[in-house]
């Protein structure tokens, strides 16, 4: 909170002892600044140098460079981190929540007629790449709304900051210097080089390192633009997903019912199993169609991100592929989702989101602590249901003669012991 939104909510009293405080925070802040600069060339300097970065282009890159106070999460010299949200405060909200019909419907819209402006870009990029063109335009709308969400964080300040004074500074250091390394490639200038409170990049909104990796010229013009050029964004995109493995000519995955005599405590990815087997088991596309034929001998997961308190899935790798864009099965799920809007002129998941998510996390941390205590692999205990937890209170649950919800719930809190 800055000082004048503070003075805004003092009452006239405590208004005055504020202002007499207010050269203290100046004072602190300039000394800030100036340890900054210090460590910009007796710290990041040698980095760099190191990096294979030149002076000259170092000292070019950061003579404008500012710290940007407000970005979150800052910890600056001589401060500890905040401590984090108790988890007895927070709550983890239902999925369906994630998935706004008002949303999806207007980027779908837009979608679809910028799949027709781009025909024959998304064309030679599937050619080239694999990767559906629908695929490369959701993922290109929920980052950055097709190109049209301001960015308006210049790269370098974002990262200076973070590497200078947060709690991953060695990260943000790494990022930085591979900032340093695209200025240095000419790709793009550093006034133009903007990117999220984060520091990640453009339209793709690609860290530096991922910008390194994965960035394309598709238009040609020698420079990878993912800031201006939408050839440049939609190829680095579907690069990315290449990269990272995405099976040519299969689906991201198939909304599904599965039947109550079947366990929902099958998820994940280590439990993959031949499409044709799960079908066998008398699961079926909830849309009525058969899986395609391609689909039967590949290997696909289960995936119940409400347990049976909402929308059920079949999924392939490409939709592992997806989450390195973003580990979230939401995102993905979302991702997936508005591709078939897109390409397909698909709808919402005919599921209902039921009422899930109004468990404090410190519940859920509970749960999965006790979980563990009793043998099952759970994930990680962070009072978040993961398709591991998930699959252990589903395991529990049939193991001590319930029915598997596969989803923490507040009876299950009472009985779990």
């Amino acid at each position: 909170m800055t000082v004048l939104k503070q003075f805004r909510r003092l009452g006239l009293a405590a208004l005055l002892c504020a202002a007499t405080a207010a050269p203290a925070l100046a004072a602190s802040r300039t000394e800030t600044e100036a340890q900054f600069r210090r460590w910009l060339q007796t710290d990041l300097w040698p980095q760099a140098q190191k990096g294979g970065i030149s002076k000259s282009a170092f000292d070019k890159a950061f003579a404008d460079v500012k710290l940007d106070w407000d970005l979150p999460d800052l910890v600056p010299p001589g401060s500890g981190p905040q401590g984090e949200q108790k988890q007895s405060q927070a709550e983890f909200a239902s999925p369906g929540a994630y998935f706004s019909e008002k949303r999806l419907q207007g980027l779908a819209a837009t979608g679809r007629s910028l799949a027709s402006t781009h025909a024959a870009t998304l064309r030679r990029i599937e050619k080239t790449y694999g990767v559906p063109g629908p695929i490369v335009l959701a993922i290109w709308g929920r980052e950055s709304g097709f190109g049209r969400a301001k960015i308006p964080h210049p790269v370098l300040d974002v990262l200076a900051t973070k590497a200078f004074m947060s709690t991953r500074g060695e990260l943000f250091t790494r990022e930085l210097i591979s900032a340093l390394h695209i200025l240095e490639s000419g790709d793009v200038d550093e006034a133009d080089m903007r990117g999220s409170w984060a520091g990640a990049m453009g339209q793709p909104q690609f860290l530096p390192s991922s910008f390194l990796q994965y960035a394309v010229d598709f238009d040609g013009d020698g420079r990878r633009d993912i800031w201006n050029s939408v050839p440049d964004v939609l190829g680095s995109i579907a690069h990315y997903l290449s990269e990272k493995g995405w099976q040519r000519g299969r689906d991201w995955g198939f909304e599904v019912t599965i039947p109550q005599n079947v366990s929902c405590a099958q998820e994940g990815p280590d439990l993959a199993k031949p499409l044709g087997q799960w079908a066998a088991t008398g699961i079926t596309r909830i849309s009525r169609k058969a899986f395609p034929r391609s689909e039967a001998k590949a290997g696909g997961m289960m995936l119940v991100p409400a347990g049976r308190h909402g929308p059920e899935f079949l999924v392939t790798p490409n939709f592992y592929v997806i989450k390195e864009y973003n580990n979230s099965d939401l995102y993905a799920l979302f991702i997936g989702n508005l591709a078939d809007r897109i390409g397909q002129n698909g709808g919402a998941f005919q599921g209902s989101w039921g009422d899930v998510g109004k468990m404090l996390r410190s519940d859920v941390l509970t749960m999965q602590k006790r979980l563990e205590a009793q043998g099952y692999d759970i994930g990680k205990a962070d009072g978040l249901a993961g398709y591991k937890t998930r699959r252990s209170l589903g395991q529990w649950q049939e193991k001590n003669g319930l029915a598997a919800t596969c989803f923490p719930d507040a009876g299950l809190k009472a009985t779990l012991r």
